[in-house]
């Protein structure tokens, strides 16, 4: 679903200039999507303009044995602090029980945060990820989302049973 929502949908994104980026950088390269490098936003980022949206993609490599890396967390806060609407996505092929573990002890380190935290499995599946999300925030298709929310709102209040039997009370 998520490789045919992108495929028709183009746009802008800002990648960091560090090596973690070049695999994912290709694969929207690949999808016609118009890509800037820059060396002012931090490593392993990818922020999409038009919607609002960074991803900071981490390994589970980066994280010690006691998930106490202080200068990961700092990057993670520093990555919150400059982009509001932030994601962060843990890559990893298999979520064993230490996957697990750090994702839970970022979750639990970032409660009450503006941070989403994201398993993906692999760099498509994280750019799959990417883009759904840049998307679904981006403002021509947030306005089309709420319009056809309200459309879906107002056909089920009118076929509603319940209102039509109002109706007949005349309520």
């Amino acid at each position: 679903m998520a490789g045919d929502t992108s495929t028709s949908w183009k746009t802008t994104v800002i990648i960091s200039s560090s090596p973690q980026c070049d695999e994912p950088s290709q694969i929207l390269l690949a999808q016609q999507h118009k890509i800037r490098r820059s060396d002012s936003i931090l490593p392993s980022s990818f922020v999409f303009p038009l919607s609002g949206t960074a991803f900071l993609l981490v390994t589970p490599e980066e994280f010690p044995a006691k998930h106490e890396n202080a200068e990961l967390f700092e990057r993670i806060e520093k990555f919150m602090q400059v982009h509001r609407n932030s994601f962060l996505l843990l890559k990893a092929p298999v979520y064993g029980k230490r996957e697990w573990e750090i994702l839970s002890s970022v979750q639990n380190r970032f409660l009450g945060c503006n941070l989403k935290v994201l398993p993906v499995h692999s760099t498509p599946n994280a750019v799959d990820g990417m883009l759904l999300i840049a998307k679904a925030t981006s403002k021509p298709h947030v306005e089309k989302m709420r319009d056809r929310m309200s459309l879906a709102c107002a056909h089920i209040i009118d076929r509603s049973p319940v209102w039509g039997m109002l109706q007949e009370m005349r309520l």
